[in-house]
Protein backbone atom coordinates (compact mmCIF):
# COMPACT_ATOMS: atom_id res chain seq x y z
CA UNK A 1 0.00 0.00 0.00
CA UNK A 2 2.86 2.67 0.73
CA UNK A 3 4.56 1.66 -2.34
CA UNK A 4 1.57 2.39 -4.40
CA UNK A 5 0.46 5.79 -2.59
CA UNK A 6 4.16 7.04 -3.23
CA UNK A 7 3.31 6.33 -6.57
CA UNK A 8 0.13 8.13 -6.61
CA UNK A 9 0.91 10.80 -4.84
CA UNK A 10 4.17 11.56 -7.07
CA UNK A 11 1.90 11.24 -10.24
CA UNK A 12 -0.82 13.58 -8.99
CA UNK A 13 1.89 16.21 -8.49
CA UNK A 14 3.45 15.51 -12.47
CA UNK A 15 6.65 14.62 -10.75
CA UNK A 16 9.23 12.45 -12.39
CA UNK A 17 10.54 9.62 -10.05
CA UNK A 18 13.75 12.09 -10.82
CA UNK A 19 12.21 14.85 -9.41
CA UNK A 20 10.77 13.71 -6.43
CA UNK A 21 14.41 12.14 -5.90
CA UNK A 22 15.65 15.57 -5.95
CA UNK A 23 13.40 17.44 -3.53
CA UNK A 24 13.76 14.46 -1.08
CA UNK A 25 17.22 14.66 -1.13
CA UNK A 26 18.07 11.13 -2.06
CA UNK A 27 18.60 8.91 -5.25
CA UNK A 28 16.47 8.46 -8.10
CA UNK A 29 17.08 4.48 -7.63
CA UNK A 30 15.73 5.40 -4.05
CA UNK A 31 12.32 6.00 -5.13
CA UNK A 32 12.21 3.57 -8.23
CA UNK A 33 12.69 0.89 -5.52
CA UNK A 34 9.94 2.36 -2.73
CA UNK A 35 7.38 2.55 -5.51
CA UNK A 36 8.57 -1.28 -6.47
CA UNK A 37 8.01 -2.47 -3.18
CA UNK A 38 11.40 -3.62 -3.14
CA UNK A 39 12.40 -1.44 0.22
CA UNK A 40 10.87 0.37 3.07
CA UNK A 41 11.73 3.63 3.08
CA UNK A 42 13.54 4.60 6.55
CA UNK A 43 11.89 6.65 9.26
CA UNK A 44 13.98 9.66 8.21
CA UNK A 45 12.50 9.02 4.54
CA UNK A 46 9.11 8.56 5.45
CA UNK A 47 8.82 11.85 7.44
CA UNK A 48 10.02 13.73 4.54
CA UNK A 49 7.57 11.99 2.04
CA UNK A 50 4.97 12.72 4.81
CA UNK A 51 6.27 16.69 5.46
CA UNK A 52 6.48 17.21 1.28
CA UNK A 53 3.39 15.76 0.36
CA UNK A 54 1.19 17.28 3.68
CA UNK A 55 -0.09 13.76 4.16
CA UNK A 56 -0.01 11.97 7.99
CA UNK A 57 2.14 8.35 7.96
CA UNK A 58 -0.90 7.17 9.21
CA UNK A 59 -2.66 7.59 6.21
CA UNK A 60 0.35 6.80 3.71
CA UNK A 61 0.79 3.21 5.31
CA UNK A 62 -2.84 2.69 5.90
CA UNK A 63 -5.07 4.07 3.32
CA UNK A 64 -4.97 2.89 0.12
CA UNK A 65 -4.97 6.30 -1.90
CA UNK A 66 -6.26 4.69 -5.35
CA UNK A 67 -9.49 3.88 -3.50
CA UNK A 68 -10.33 7.58 -2.82
CA UNK A 69 -12.32 9.84 -4.55
CA UNK A 70 -11.14 12.62 -6.21
CA UNK A 71 -13.07 15.02 -3.91
CA UNK A 72 -11.04 13.34 -1.04
CA UNK A 73 -7.53 13.42 -2.73
CA UNK A 74 -8.13 17.10 -3.60
CA UNK A 75 -8.92 17.49 0.53
CA UNK A 76 -5.77 15.99 1.23
CA UNK A 77 -3.44 17.41 -0.96
CA UNK A 78 -4.82 21.03 0.22
CA UNK A 79 -3.39 20.06 3.22
CA UNK A 80 -6.46 18.92 5.09
CA UNK A 81 -5.67 15.34 6.20
CA UNK A 82 -8.52 14.50 7.85
CA UNK A 83 -6.84 10.69 8.75
CA UNK A 84 -4.11 12.76 11.37
CA UNK A 85 -4.51 11.99 14.58
CA UNK A 86 -4.74 14.03 18.47
CA UNK A 87 -7.38 16.72 18.87
CA UNK A 88 -6.54 18.88 15.54
CA UNK A 89 -9.42 20.33 13.42
CA UNK A 90 -11.21 17.94 11.77
CA UNK A 91 -13.26 18.98 8.26
CA UNK A 92 -16.65 17.12 8.51
CA UNK A 93 -18.62 17.01 5.01
CA UNK A 94 -22.14 17.97 6.25
CA UNK A 95 -26.00 18.91 3.85
CA UNK A 96 -27.87 21.71 4.73
CA UNK A 97 -31.64 22.51 4.15
CA UNK A 98 -32.79 25.81 1.67
CA UNK A 99 -32.40 27.24 4.91
CA UNK A 100 -28.89 26.83 5.21
CA UNK A 101 -29.72 24.80 8.53
CA UNK A 102 -27.69 21.65 8.77
CA UNK A 103 -29.72 18.14 7.80
CA UNK A 104 -29.26 15.01 9.96
CA UNK A 105 -27.96 12.58 7.74
CA UNK A 106 -29.44 9.05 7.66
CA UNK A 107 -26.49 6.55 7.86
CA UNK A 108 -28.13 3.15 7.30
CA UNK A 109 -26.43 -0.44 7.81
CA UNK A 110 -26.46 -0.77 4.03
CA UNK A 111 -24.53 2.43 3.93
CA UNK A 112 -21.84 1.73 6.55
CA UNK A 113 -19.51 0.10 4.47
CA UNK A 114 -19.45 3.48 1.99
CA UNK A 115 -19.65 5.73 4.80
CA UNK A 116 -16.34 4.19 6.84
CA UNK A 117 -14.40 5.43 3.46
CA UNK A 118 -16.94 8.24 2.41
CA UNK A 119 -17.58 9.69 5.49
CA UNK A 120 -15.47 13.03 4.44
CA UNK A 121 -16.52 13.28 0.87
CA UNK A 122 -19.16 15.90 0.26
CA UNK A 123 -20.36 13.69 -2.93
CA UNK A 124 -20.58 10.32 -0.57
CA UNK A 125 -22.92 12.41 2.17
CA UNK A 126 -25.01 14.67 -0.24
CA UNK A 127 -26.51 11.31 -1.47
CA UNK A 128 -27.45 9.92 2.09
CA UNK A 129 -31.29 10.14 3.08
CA UNK A 130 -31.56 13.83 5.07
CA UNK A 131 -34.34 14.94 7.59
CA UNK A 132 -34.93 17.51 10.51
CA UNK A 133 -35.91 17.45 13.76
CA UNK A 134 -36.83 20.79 15.70
CA UNK A 135 -36.39 19.34 19.08
CA UNK A 136 -32.55 19.35 17.98
CA UNK A 137 -30.34 22.29 18.56
CA UNK A 138 -29.35 24.42 15.46
CA UNK A 139 -26.13 25.27 16.67
CA UNK A 140 -25.05 21.59 16.80
CA UNK A 141 -24.03 18.95 14.18
CA UNK A 142 -26.01 16.00 14.56
CA UNK A 143 -26.11 12.13 12.61
CA UNK A 144 -28.25 9.43 12.74
CA UNK A 145 -27.08 6.08 12.83
CA UNK A 146 -28.42 2.55 12.16
CA UNK A 147 -27.16 0.13 14.54
CA UNK A 148 -26.64 -3.97 14.51
CA UNK A 149 -26.10 -6.59 17.12
CA UNK A 150 -27.28 -6.51 20.45
CA UNK A 151 -24.27 -5.50 22.49
CA UNK A 152 -25.57 -2.10 23.68
CA UNK A 153 -28.94 -3.84 25.23
CA UNK A 154 -31.66 -2.24 25.77
CA UNK A 155 -31.09 -0.44 22.54
CA UNK A 156 -31.51 -3.67 20.06
CA UNK A 157 -31.00 -4.38 16.25
CA UNK A 158 -31.49 -2.10 14.17
CA UNK A 159 -32.37 0.86 16.16
CA UNK A 160 -31.54 4.39 15.18
CA UNK A 161 -28.92 6.04 17.41
CA UNK A 162 -28.53 9.75 16.78
CA UNK A 163 -25.46 11.05 18.01
CA UNK A 164 -23.94 15.19 18.18
CA UNK A 165 -20.32 15.72 16.30
CA UNK A 166 -17.17 15.57 19.20
CA UNK A 167 -14.70 18.07 17.52
CA UNK A 168 -12.12 17.63 20.18
CA UNK A 169 -11.99 14.09 21.23
CA UNK A 170 -10.61 14.92 24.56
CA UNK A 171 -14.07 16.45 25.31
CA UNK A 172 -14.94 12.85 25.49
CA UNK A 173 -16.46 12.33 29.06
CA UNK A 174 -15.84 8.69 30.93
CA UNK A 175 -18.79 6.55 30.81
CA UNK A 176 -20.24 8.53 28.30
CA UNK A 177 -22.80 6.65 25.39
CA UNK A 178 -20.77 7.61 21.50
CA UNK A 179 -21.12 6.36 18.15
CA UNK A 180 -17.29 6.19 17.09
CA UNK A 181 -16.63 5.79 13.31
CA UNK A 182 -13.14 3.65 13.51
CA UNK A 183 -10.36 2.70 10.85
CA UNK A 184 -10.34 -0.94 11.11
CA UNK A 185 -14.04 -1.92 12.23
CA UNK A 186 -16.03 0.78 10.64
CA UNK A 187 -18.76 2.22 13.25
CA UNK A 188 -19.52 0.92 16.69
CA UNK A 189 -21.64 2.32 19.30
CA UNK A 190 -20.50 1.83 22.93
CA UNK A 191 -19.90 3.45 26.61
CA UNK A 192 -16.43 4.90 26.42
CA UNK A 193 -13.87 5.43 29.19
CA UNK A 194 -11.46 8.74 27.56
CA UNK A 195 -7.75 7.37 28.44
CA UNK A 196 -6.07 9.35 25.77
CA UNK A 197 -3.75 11.06 28.13
CA UNK A 198 -2.63 7.95 30.13
CA UNK A 199 -2.35 5.10 27.35
CA UNK A 200 -3.86 7.07 23.89
CA UNK A 201 -7.10 4.65 24.21
CA UNK A 202 -10.77 4.87 24.43
CA UNK A 203 -11.67 2.10 26.37
CA UNK A 204 -15.06 0.54 24.39
CA UNK A 205 -17.81 -1.20 26.84
CA UNK A 206 -20.95 -2.55 25.66
CA UNK A 207 -23.83 -2.48 27.68
CA UNK A 208 -24.30 -5.98 27.26
CA UNK A 209 -21.83 -8.06 29.57
CA UNK A 210 -21.40 -10.83 27.48
CA UNK A 211 -19.15 -8.60 25.53
CA UNK A 212 -15.40 -7.91 26.50
CA UNK A 213 -14.45 -4.39 26.84
CA UNK A 214 -11.28 -3.43 24.63
CA UNK A 215 -9.02 -0.21 24.06
CA UNK A 216 -9.28 1.51 20.71
CA UNK A 217 -6.14 3.57 19.96
CA UNK A 218 -6.56 7.34 19.08
CA UNK A 219 -4.91 6.29 15.61
CA UNK A 220 -8.34 4.05 14.95
CA UNK A 221 -10.66 6.97 15.36
CA UNK A 222 -11.66 8.62 12.38
CA UNK A 223 -14.84 10.43 14.13
CA UNK A 224 -16.97 10.31 17.23
CA UNK A 225 -20.64 11.54 17.72
CA UNK A 226 -21.64 12.03 21.37
CA UNK A 227 -25.45 10.22 22.10
CA UNK A 228 -28.56 12.23 21.77
CA UNK A 229 -31.26 9.95 21.93
CA UNK A 230 -32.24 6.48 19.90
CA UNK A 231 -35.62 5.29 17.57
CA UNK A 232 -37.12 1.78 17.24
CA UNK A 233 -39.97 -0.29 16.58
CA UNK A 234 -39.62 -1.85 20.02
CA UNK A 235 -40.35 -1.65 23.38
CA UNK A 236 -37.06 -2.30 25.55
CA UNK A 237 -37.17 -5.38 27.32
CA UNK A 238 -37.10 -4.73 31.28
CA UNK A 239 -33.45 -4.37 32.69
CA UNK A 240 -32.07 -7.29 35.40
CA UNK A 241 -32.95 -4.37 37.72
CA UNK A 242 -36.60 -4.53 38.07
CA UNK A 243 -36.42 -8.40 36.75
CA UNK A 244 -34.19 -8.97 40.23
CA UNK A 245 -36.98 -6.62 42.25
CA UNK A 246 -39.97 -8.76 40.95
CA UNK A 247 -37.85 -11.92 41.85
CA UNK A 248 -37.37 -11.01 45.07
CA UNK A 249 -41.38 -9.24 45.55
CA UNK A 250 -42.28 -13.14 44.14
CA UNK A 251 -40.21 -14.65 46.97
CA UNK A 252 -41.59 -12.04 49.54
CA UNK A 253 -45.00 -13.02 48.80
CA UNK A 254 -43.77 -16.85 49.27
CA UNK A 255 -42.54 -16.27 52.07
CA UNK A 256 -45.28 -14.27 53.74
CA UNK A 257 -47.79 -17.51 52.29
CA UNK A 258 -45.91 -20.08 54.29
CA UNK A 259 -45.83 -17.99 57.36
CA UNK A 260 -49.51 -17.61 57.08
CA UNK A 261 -50.04 -21.29 56.78
CA UNK A 262 -47.67 -21.88 59.90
Amino acid sequence: MLSSNIKVLRKRKGLTQNDLATCLEIKRSNINNYENGKITPPVNILIAISDFFHISIDTLLRIDLSLLRESQLQTIENGSDIFVKGNELRVLATTVNPQNEDNVELVSIKAKAGYTTGYFDPEFIAGLPAFQLPFLSKNKKYRTFQISGDSMLPIKDKSWVTGEFVQDFSAVKNNGLYIILTLNEGIVFKKVVNELKEKGTFRMISTNTEYTPYDLPASEIREVWKFVHYISDEFPEPNDSSQLFSQIEQIKQELKSIKEKL
